[in-house]
């Protein structure tokens, strides 16, 4: 069984990526109210701040920051993703392993996560989350995605409305 290790850092900030099992669903954006509602209640019971978040079709990329003393984003993931899939119909096709393990066929069963270092890596992870739908193509201008906090930082002053807007920015941010 391989061994995966992560990064836990008390009060760290996370990049993530978390996907459907199904990359060719639309899931995600068709049950987008039970996503939030997922979210919501999580954040309830288990606070953590949403830096920024990216919801496409069949995955999400989001930054995290926990609170002091606290570095379990594991079993925050875990509930947001029980709590989707409990409200949503049950149209997915199981594998006999997932039938034994009791399992609805939805999300893959581990995600990406990278520990913020610095600035630098904020900044180009967040450049990164809201520029996704623009380059997945499913729009011209990040503007006009609307399951991304991108509209809430420019509300903010963050960003500017047409950032990216062309697609001439270039992201990177798994390097250095």
């Amino acid at each position: 069984m391989p061994d995966y290790r992560r990064n836990r850092i008390l009060g760290g900030t996370y990049f993530f990526t978390v996907n459907l099992l199904q990359r060719n669903s639309h899931l995600l954006v068709e049950h987008i109210e039970s996503l939030r509602e997922a979210i919501r209640v999580v954040r309830k019971n288990r606070p953590f701040h949403i830096d920024c978040w990216v919801v496409l079709p069949e995955h999400m990329l989001c930054i995290w920051t926990l609170p002091v003393g606290d570095a379990d984003y594991a079993s925050r993931w875990k509930a947001i993703k029980t709590a989707f899939s409990k409200n949503i119909p049950k149209t997915e096709r199981l594998s006999a392993v997932r039938l034994a393990k009791g399992e609805r066929g939805i999300w893959q069963r581990r995600y990406w996560e990278h520990t913020i270092k610095n600035d630098a890596d904020y900044a180009a992870h967040m450049n990164y989350v809201h520029i996704n739908p623009l380059k997945h193509g499913l729009v011209k201008r990040v503007a006009d995605w609307p399951y991304s906090s991108f509209h809430h930082l420019v509300k903010i002053g963050i960003y500017e409305e047409d950032w990216a807007g062309d697609g001439s920015v270039e992201i990177e941010p798994y390097g250095g």
